[in-house]
């Protein structure tokens, strides 16, 4: 949605826009579902591209092309493009010890492999990427990693794979490329680039050992498929090729710039790797802006498709018939474009019912309404030009969206557009034409207030088509609006309800729904297996001694870590601890703990950790204190 209004702000403004997107079908998460649903990978694809593209072809997502990478001319484009890098000698070729399934006979790619994270110590993190932190991954830095097919513990087998060098282009490039981003990118964006750079990037694997995917182009190579992050952005040059003869002039000319829009946990993707192989390519654009989001979570949690804590776009048009434009409003005007934020079901009806039924909807139809009143829906002249300082500054608002949207601030921009519909508002009630009608001279009084109103609301309907396009037609169908503008002496059509209110039971329905899915979805909590048998030796080797936390904080840029300052007794430990989601900093200090003291240190986001805190963990994941009962001095060994 952000890049379908930035694309209709630049057309509105007389930009040539390309606007391409499509399913990236390649994703290991296919093949699970495939195999637990006992159908083909391009049976899981079939049926959701269709679900989608239709979705958001209602929603008014208006795409030039919404494509997909299973199709033969996105092979055909990757294929050509890693055959150019490899011609070229850019991949390094390795012989790896990678994870391997015993039971299913195959190696694990990435996202077959999950275990804790490294940096928050979430379980569950995947072998590229921990969803809980954002933080990108390799499978071998995950702790105590299994297999997602089996549940079994891989082994390590060779294999060769070819790896993109990005240490030597982060060298050779990228630094000096993401720094001259500084000032034109988010700064999370820019700042979540130079985490990366500053930890030094390391070669990643381009191939892997499946069978889904797009076959790797090297002569008596078979049984690989390219990284799905190597395929995938190749898919907009790809969806560019599909539709257009003159492809090399989006892509190659200088002056065409490139806009990624996407969220954050795909930023490394198209600000670093990407970039690296476009770069490396040589033929190729680089992006110029990429203004990610942050999260949107949903009711208080984040938003899970795994765990169906969602809402399903063609489930809500389905829902909510006619109510495109609600759903757009409410997403734009709590977009997270700094910062994560909140969709709940109440604050949707509250912004429906408050300012697009209370105040725009009313704006209008009280234009609408009076115009037919007094003049039979002809637009009424206002020779003198009276009161057109009120169209001055609703001329003001639409340059200030023009600048806002340009910055991508989307948040600000839908308040300045919702500016005009107050002063619309605030103009007919201080003018009061239902009163003024009655004066000498009423008429012509009332003759100018209507113009000024219906001119309102005609530069509205425009400036509006970019956030609300469904409301911005039936606005210029209702004003009968030309090219030419509104013109007085002009005929307009009768008001029609451009908003309906959302009732108390419609936000009840989908609270229960959501309930529903949590519930269809839930698996029962399993308590975990005891571990194998170790001896008394193995035990007596960890060092367990009592605690006090003495200083807490949360760790910068670390939504799950916390960190922790703890007196041992015989000194006191920094310790970083992956708790942040269950309890306050402040809630800490003076609380007593189990430490193990005798881990050895682990770095993490630049702090190094000396030592473990000791926590039960129940079914649901909740974490409580192993905590001594009435207090003990802190150093006390626990045996």
């Amino acid at each position: 949605m952000p890049s379908d209004i930035y694309v209709r702000h630049l057309r509105n403004a007389g930009k040539e826009v390309l606007f391409v997107c499509g399913t990236d079908e390649h994703g290991v998460p296919i093949t699970l579902k495939a195999k637990k649903q006992g159908v083909t990978p391009q049976d899981v694809v079939d049926v959701n591209y269709k679900i989608i593209s239709e979705s958001l072809d209602k929603w008014g997502i208006d795409f030039d092309n919404f494509s997909r990478t299973t199709k033969p001319i996105h092979h055909e484009t990757a294929r050509d493009f890693f055959k150019t890098l490899y011609d070229k000698g850019v991949f390094i070729e390795e012989v790896t010890e990678q994870f391997y399934d015993e039971e299913s006979n195959q190696f694990l790619a990435d996202r077959y492999l999950t275990g804790e994270c490294p940096n928050c110590g979430k379980d569950g993190a995947y072998g590229d990427q921990c969803e809980s932190c954002g933080r990108t991954l390799s499978p071998s830095e995950l702790i105590n990693p299994k297999s997602a097919l089996t549940g079994n513990v891989p082994i390590r087998k060779a294999t060769t794979n070819w790896f993109l060098p990005l240490d030597t282009l982060q060298t050779d490039f990228l630094n000096d490329w993401v720094a001259s981003k500084k000032d034109v990118w988010k700064a999370h964006v820019y700042g979540q680039c130079m985490s990366w750079l500053n930890d030094g990037l390391k070669p990643r694997a381009m191939t892997r050992d499946l069978d889904w995917g797009v076959p790797v182009p090297i002569d008596g190579v078979e049984g690989k498929v390219m990284y799905v992050w190597f395929d995938a952005p190749i898919g907009y040059i790809s969806a560019t090729k599909e539709i257009r003869e003159d492809w090399k002039d989006w892509w190659q000319n200088e002056e065409t710039e490139l806009t990624h829009f996407l969220g954050k946990d795909n930023i490394v993707f198209h600000t670093i790797i990407f970039p690296a192989m476009l770069k490396a390519h040589g033929d190729f654009n680089l992006p110029t802006y990429v203004p990610a989001n942050e999260f949107l979570n949903l009711e208080g949690q984040k938003l899970s498709t795994s765990r169906n804590h969602a809402v399903w776009l063609h489930e809500y048009l389905e829902d909510f018939p006619g109510k495109e434009d609600e759903l757009r409003y409410v997403l734009t005007s709590i977009m997270p474009e700094s910062k994560d934020s909140d969709f709940s079901w109440a604050d949707y009806q509250a912004r429906v019912n408050n300012e697009l039924v209370a105040i725009l909807g009313n704006w209008v139809n009280r234009v609408m309404v009076l115009t037919h009143k007094y003049f039979e829906g002809v637009v009424p002249s206002n020779e003198n030009q009276a009161d057109y300082d009120m169209l001055a500054t609703a001329n003001q608002s639409v340059e200030n969206i023009y600048n806002l949207v340009q910055q991508f601030k989307f948040r600000d921009a839908l308040s300045e557009l919702m500016s005009i519909a107050r002063l619309g508002n605030k103009y007919l009630q201080d003018t009061a034409p239902w009163h003024a009608i009655k004066e000498e001279n009423g008429e012509q009084r009332v003759r100018e207030i209507l113009n000024v109103s219906l001119q309102l609301l005609a530069l509205f309907s425009k400036t509006c088509s970019a956030f609300l396009p469904h409301t911005s037609v039936k606005l210029k169908e209702m004003l009968n609006l030309k090219e030419s503008g509104l013109m007085a002496g002009q005929q307009v059509n009768k008001a029609s309800l451009l908003f309906d209110k959302i009732e108390d039971e419609d936000i009840l329905k989908q609270k229960e729904k959501l309930e529903n899915q949590a519930k269809d979805n839930a698996v029962a909590p399993a308590i975990e297996p005891i571990k194998p048998t170790i001896t008394f030796d193995d035990f007596s080797k960890l060092d367990f001694r009592v605690g006090t936390i003495i200083e807490a904080q949360k760790v910068p840029k670390a939504d799950k870590l916390l960190q922790l300052l703890v007196d041992i007794g015989l000194e006191k430990r920094t310790i970083l601890s992956g708790i942040a989601e269950h309890f306050q900093p402040e809630d800490l200090i003076g609380k007593q703990a189990v430490v193990v003291t005798n881990l050895a240190p682990r770095k993490m986001r630049g702090v190094e950790s000396n030592g473990m805190l000791l926590m039960a963990e129940n079914t649901e994941g909740k974490l409580v204190f192993v905590e001594p009962v009435g207090g003990i001095e802190p150093g006390s060994i626990v045996r």
